[in-house]
């Protein structure tokens, strides 16, 4: 069990810190905090520095503490508040598939991120040896 918690913790974790990367410093083909902020402001998000500023620092500290498996709880929070905001803001109103810009891959993370949160992250995580 622990090892197959392990593969979705850095799976989903490390994809995270790849997409607060894209936001924050533009890595990954990303388009950085101006041009992710220029895209928030532009759908009404506002102040768009700002909002971009927290949805890629929320993707990349829960990302890194859900891959860690460190603060499992906290990282897995950081998914979810992100991936809500990303529903009401952008997917929500396409519907539910994801073939029409919907939240289903949304609904998917979330529900990945909740349940790790609840089983807690196996053996092979820092919480286990910090924690006991």
């Amino acid at each position: 069990m622990s090892v197959g918690l392990l593969i979705i913790r850095l799976v989903i974790g490390l994809t995270f810190v790849g997409h607060g990367a894209q936001k924050l410093f533009g890595w990954f083909g990303g388009h950085g905090l101006k041009g992710t902020a220029g895209w928030l402001e532009s759908i009404g998000v506002k102040p768009g520095v700002l909002m971009a500023f927290l949805a890629g620092a929320g993707e990349l500290v829960g990302g890194l503490l859900f891959a860690a498996g460190f603060l499992t709880p906290v990282g897995a929070l950081l998914i979810v508040v992100t991936m809500l905001v990303a529903i009401f803001t952008v997917h929500g109103k396409n519907g539910y598939w994801a073939t029409e810009s919907g939240f289903e891959y949304n609904a998917i993370l979330i529900a990945v991120a909740i349940g790790v949160a609840l089983i807690g992250p196996g053996s092979y995580a820092l919480d286990a040896i910090v924690f006991g």
